[in-house]
């Protein structure tokens, strides 16, 4: 394999790695996730480090997302999100979850 095609190769599976990503990313944007986690709330990093290897974890959180909750994070409640289906807040969770 020359460089040229190396690179291409290597350019090609960082776009491939990148687009569930930017795909989830996008999702906690449109669900106004980020509203909240990047000002007020804790950081997806944090929330992934507090929570890492606990069992039945993914579906605990998923199931805070959409019903809200508080007292975990200080005074500052997490509020309902009614408009996140079920499916699309576990999608979030698991993207959180992985981060690192």
């Amino acid at each position: 394999m020359n460089f040229k095609t190396a690179l291409l190769v290597g350019t090609t599976l960082l776009g491939a790695l990148a687009a569930p990503a930017m795909a989830n990313q996008e999702l906690a944007q449109k669900k106004a996730c980020l509203a909240c986690h990047a000002i007020v709330g804790p950081a997806f990093l944090d929330i992934a480090k507090k929570y890492k290897g606990q069992k039945g974890i993914e579906a605990k959180l998923a199931e805070k997302i959409i019903k809200g909750g508080g007292g975990v994070w200080g005074t500052m409640a997490m509020p309902a999100n009614a408009q996140v289906t079920p499916a699309e807040a576990t999608q979030l969770v698991k993207w959180i979850m992985a981060l690192k």
